[in-house]
């Protein structure tokens, strides 16, 4: 370990492995560090599902469950947007070539107690159970208009700028009622609050033609899965990182990050030293450079049946929009089966999450849990969200936010993607991602 390098990074977790993996392509060398015997930190896959049991204090699963190595149980799920930014790392990195997808069969939305499919085109949107039928022509023309809109020509704008109009303007224009501004803006935009409706409206649109299009690319939902789990993430980016001559060392206590007049120097672990110019951690690793931005609590459910009104579907995520049970956060609810390889066979893993508003956590989750319909088993954990208290341009100490309740990947690598930004002085360039997934020369 006495050696010198570019960065170190602390923290198996995938966003650490993300940043590890861009920084070894990118030709920085690099020492990844983890106190932990096992790669994904927070976000790991637990396996076998004795383990699970084990880490929340229950006594071991019946044998009908099944083999405990057939479960690859997540501890953080989310999906991956097919035609999102992770998408987009994983194959600008070459990580495909580790991993293999299976698309999620259904994306559903929640309005008065009962769930619908996310409509995202023409014929979706007068079909859909969500409106009555003059909202549905109002929605259908507005679907019509983002669908037709092009960012560099005005033409396609029908006189409407989304760049100096706020979002409430271009849900005005359209005569949307609330309840559908509501669904489009949790379910499609995927936004937490309703702060963005008065923000521009072109990053609104954005985020609804990038639902789009991870919907056209393979048609159930716009949501991708990964095989075996999510643990596979972090460990298909800790492999490109060794290829680009990265150094991993797991299960090694970290002591301290040494600094010298206030900037990072490198990494004590007993009585070895690595000198480096930067650190990247989660926020373990620093508890004197973070603050707590509130709690979020997840609920494992292990159930023997798929979600009722979803018709059958295998896997699928239900969104829960804030206003619809009373609440300033979005309740999310994902679920995968043994067809992911991460259940035994017959088996199904649900998760309900949102971030914590009362004391009374358990009671926040109910509407989501009340979907599920009987319950197997189920884990419950609140965990503290954590935030860094600088930018870390000053120190080159970089730490990463906690991962929120959403059950897609696009805050996790807008946070990745920020910290890249901040450490290396450029904006990674996304656009320059040229192949598609399953491309055979990435």
């Amino acid at each position: 370990m006495n050696e010198e390098y570019d960065a170190i990074v602390l923290g198996t977790g995938l966003k650490e492995c993300i940043l590890s993996g861009m920084l070894s392509v990118s030709g920085k060398k690099v020492l990844h560090v983890d106190r932990n015997k096992y790669y994904g930190g927070e976000s790991a896959s637990i396996t076998p599902l004795e383990d699970l049991f084990s880490k929340f204090n229950t006594p071991p699963p019946d044998e009908s469950c099944g083999r405990g190595r057939d479960w690859n149980v997540d501890l953080i799920p989310k999906f991956l947007m097919a035609n999102g930014i992770l998408v987009k790392l994983l194959i600008h990195t070459g990580v495909t070539r580790y991993l293999e997808f299976k698309c999620i069969e259904g994306s559903y939305v929640y309005k008065s107690g009962k769930i619908a499919k996310v409509p995202i085109d023409q014929a979706e949107a007068l079909n859909s159970d969500l409106m009555g039928i003059f909202e549905k022509r109002r929605f259908k023309n507005f679907l019509t208009w983002v669908q037709n809109m092009q960012e560099d020509d005005p033409k396609t704008w029908d006189g409407f700028d989304p760049f100096s109009n706020s979002m409430s303007a271009l849900y005005n224009k359209f005569n949307l009622d609330k309840n559908t501004q509501d669904f489009t803006g949790h379910a499609l935009a995927l936004y937490r609050d309703d702060d963005y409706i008065g923000r521009s409206a072109i990053n609104t649109v954005r985020k609804i033609k990038l639902y789009s299009d991870s919907l056209a690319r393979y048609g159930k939902s716009p949501y991708l899965y990964p095989m075996y789990g999510l643990g596979e993430l972090p460990q298909g980016f800790a492999r490109l990182s060794a290829i680009y001559g990265g150094t991993y060392m797991l299960d090694k206590p970290i002591d301290e990050i040494v600094v010298e007049n206030g900037k990072v120097i490198g990494v004590r672990s007993g009585d070895e030293i690595a000198k480096c110019k930067q650190v990247f951690c989660d926020p373990t690793y620093t508890p004197e450079r973070i603050k707590r931005n509130g709690k979020v609590i997840r609920c494992i459910c292990l159930m023997d049946h798929p979600i009722s009104n979803t018709g059958d579907a295998l896997s699928t995520q239900i969104i829960i929009p804030q206003k619809q049970v009373g609440r300033q956060s979005d309740i999310y609810v994902s679920m995968v089966s043994h067809t992911h390889q991460v259940a035994a066979k017959g088996w199904f893993i649900a998760m309900v999450s949102t971030t914590v508003e009362t004391d009374n956590p358990e009671i926040e989750i109910k509407p989501g849990l009340d979907l599920l319909g009987p319950i197997k088993q189920k884990f419950v954990s609140i965990s503290d969200y954590f935030v860094p208290t600088d930018n870390g341009i000053e120190s080159q100490i970089f730490v990463s936010e906690s991962y929120d309740a959403t059950t897609h990947f696009e805050t996790t690598c807008l946070d990745v993607l920020d910290i890249f930004k901040r450490a290396t002085g450029e904006e990674f360039d996304l656009n320059k991602v040229k192949h598609e997934l399953g491309d055979e020369d990435q």
